[in-house]
């Protein structure tokens, strides 16, 4: 079985540790070159092209449009794309694209530095749409939708979320019932809350759209499936008999997408119009899978789709790199208040504060950012089919709903983060925070509501303890006495045990002796994870044998914390990622400074947790206030490196767009300092009141 993220402790492989520096020696420097390199990741080719289209004004969100003429700009740029071969890379090589799927995800997140409506609505029409029909459809579907789809001439709706409906896909409303007589499929909206809602494209360009509903044949629901349906007349641009819709209107953000609602009265389209590779229909109303379990079929299909889960958390990461590239520059020229000195005043970024609200979330973006690209790569195994089995698809799952939610959360702390920090500069929409605060909003709540995916994430580590504890005593398992000489993992992405740190020398609390240290920080993050499983698993242990509505109620009262665990375990993978990333880092000086920025994400957690460490003794009072200081120390270190590790983000002025960023502050401040010095020289500067006070004063005691 292949794991979703290869750890250092299953490997055999000795810490990271930071060299160490001699007294007196040159500090360390990062080689922002090479980091540069390292983060662009496996497909950095497409990065770099995909940049390179991201950086020019053709592409660029133009501020203070109305949602009208937005909408058209967007639209426009769609095609763009797509005379400029950036949007194809997924598909068939047979229709003209290049089956390279995490390429395809790379290209595409990186779109969100020009306009987060043009990413998400070119994610509409081919990531969505496209990817239905090619991922649900067969061979006879691709040939007769995806050329149009793929050059644009049919612009297209993923239709599947109702207005009463969201996140339970399996309880939609809307209805296909096959009719035998005529061959064909009746789509039917039965009431209000059934309509699609929410729909990109739905408003004004979708002439096409791959509806979701119960497919009922022979007056059996054999559950959710995808059907082609035609929406629009080509030529005029009507809605065609039977289907309306209403747009949305404007909204919190994106508005570059017309997102708009459909319903169906009695619409009727073609048998073979239902997108059949899990499911078909015979002529004579005969249903077929080759999926036995409704259940399991259902997820099947679900789990094709999971590409826009991929993509969000890859935009949220590239969105928040924009954000820190923009605050820490600023930082670094804008000066305010003269603590230390009575004529300079201070640059921003030597302030702890200031340091403490950037540096952590610089820290937490590199954490994501490296688990990103561990995501891709298992989302393009599994796509190209080098490692295609039900239980790796079932972890690209899990991977996708645990790390989703904590990089689109990260993405608006550190956009509302870097606007404050940077005053009331940071408010002005030419500086890009509130724009793109406001369009990202929203990435929190599609392709999976941020805590719904975390619950489906804390059933999958429910589903590893009860498979791999079924007949351990809870009380065993709390002290960490089975199995703990292996030193591997539990399971892929669910459970994983305390480091080996922990099994030598007997507790997690002497782990906590150095704070510092790598294998504290994994036992302390591990810990907490699997004690947070271990207590749920045992609260909810017999459930499956009380009757429906008293295990929903057990869960439900356990629903918080399984959730607070699902979160550990994300957080948990993101520093796993991080720590396995420094391996791969062979330049001294950087991976020193990296290191510091690993060990500043992994006491963070800590910190952010440290009720928890306290309440379940797993830190000592006078170990637990000595977080706070190491968290300084760091600080500290970093401040040298802060500009070298957005630099190494690798975006220039054409992506940050920030009129902060441009180095116009440093121009100003040594403006200023430069009229204050030739004031002071020329002798000419009015005397301080204060200062005529205290001479005064001192002349009256003599």
């Amino acid at each position: 079985m292949t794991e979703v993220v290869d750890r250092s402790a299953a490997k055999g492989h000795s810490p990271v540790t930071a060299p160490s520096l001699v007294p007196g020696s040159a500090q360390p420097a990062v080689d922002v070159h090479a980091l540069g390199e390292q983060l662009l990741g496996k497909w950095a080719a497409v990065r770099l092209q995909a940049r390179d289209l991201a950086a020019r004004p053709e592409l660029h969100k133009t501020e203070g449009l109305t949602h009208t003429d937005h909408r058209a700009r967007v639209s426009g740029q769609l095609q763009y794309l797509v005379d400029n071969g950036a949007v194809h890379r997924a598909f068939p090589s047979a229709l003209g694209g290049s089956d390279d799927h995490g390429g395809n995800i790379a290209g595409f997140e990186e779109l969100v530095v020009a306009d987060p409506s043009l990413q998400i609505k070119a994610g509409v029409q081919w990531g969505l749409f496209g990817s239905a029909v090619m991922h649900l459809g067969t061979g006879a579907h691709h040939a007769k939708w995806l050329p149009g789809i793929m050059s644009l001439e049919i612009p297209g709706c993923f239709a599947m979320t109702e207005t009463g409906h969201g996140s339970d896909v399996a309880s939609i409303a809307t209805t296909a019932t096959y009719d035998p007589a005529t061959g064909e499929f009746v789509v039917h909206t039965p009431f209000r809350a059934a309509w699609k809602d929410y729909i990109g494209n739905a408003a004004i360009d979708g002439l096409g759209a791959v509806v979701f509903a119960q497919l009922i044949t022979r007056g059996v629901n054999h559950g959710v499936h995808a059907f082609y349906v035609d929406l629009r007349d080509p030529e005029t641009r009507e809605f065609l008999s039977g289907i309306g819709g209403e747009d949305d209107g404007i909204k919190g953000g994106l508005n570059g997408i017309d997102n708009g609602r459909l319903h169906f009265t009695h619409v009727r389209i073609p048998r073979t119009n239902l997108l059949n590779r899990y499911g078909d229909v015979a002529a004579d109303g005969t249903y077929s899978s080759p999926i036995a379990s409704p259940g399991r079929r259902f997820f099947t299909m679900l789990g094709t789709l999971v590409q826009g889960r991929v993509s969000l958390d890859g935009a949220a990461v590239a969105a928040s790199k924009i954000a820190l590239k923009a605050a820490i520059q600023y930082a670094t020229e804008r000066r305010q208040f003269n603590a230390s000195s009575h004529t300079d005043e201070e640059v921003l970024l030597d302030y702890q504060r200031h340091q403490r609200r950037l540096f952590t979330r610089l820290a937490t973006t590199y954490a994501a950012g490296f688990a990103h690209e561990q995501l891709l790569q298992k989302f393009d195994d599994v796509f190209s089919g080098a490692h295609d089995t039900d239980e790796d698809r079932q972890d690209l799952e899990t991977l996708a709903a645990a790390l989703k939610p904590l990089s689109t959360w990260h993405a608006l702390d550190t956009l509302q983060e870097c606007r404050e920090a940077c005053g009331g500069a940071g408010f002005l929409i030419e500086n890009r925070f509130a724009s793109l605060r406001a369009d990202l909003d929203v990435y929190a709540t599609f392709e999976g509501d941020n805590t719904v995916l975390l619950q489906l994430v804390a059933k999958r580590l429910l589903a590893d303890y009860a498979r791999e504890f079924r007949s351990v005593d809870f009380g065993v398992l709390a002290r960490y006495v089975v199995g703990q000489a292996t030193g591997a993992a539990i399971h892929r992405t669910g459970l994983r045990q305390v480091a080996q740190f922990v099994a030598d020398n007997g507790s997690v609390q002497k782990a906590a002796i150095a704070l510092r240290d790598e294998e504290s920080q994994r036992a302390l993050l591990t810990d907490r994870v699997q004690t947070m499983v271990a207590e749920a698993g045992a609260a909810l242990k017999g459930s499956n044998r009380l009757s429906h509505e008293k295990g929903a109620a057990l869960f439900n009262r356990h629903q918080n914390e399984l959730i607070d665990a699902a979160q550990a375990h994300a957080e948990l993978l993101q520093w796993e990622a991080f720590t396995d990333a420094l391996r791969d880092v062979t330049d001294p000086g950087t991976r020193t400074v990296l290191t510091w920025l690993r060990d500043l994400f992994g006491l963070s957690l800590i910190e952010k947790n440290l009720s928890w460490y306290l309440m379940n003794g797993r830190l000592s009072m006078q170990r637990g206030r000595t977080v706070g200081e190491y968290i300084n120390r760091l600080l500290v270190k970093i401040r040298p490196h802060a500009l070298d590790l957005v630099d190494a983000f690798g975006y220039g002025e054409d992506h940050v767009r920030a009129a902060i960023a441009t180095g116009a502050e440093k121009t100003r401040q040594d403006e200023a300092r430069a009229h204050f010095r030739s004031q002071r020289a020329s002798g000419q500067s009015p005397v301080d009141e204060k200062v005529l006070i205290a001479r005064t004063a001192a002349g009256r005691t003599k």
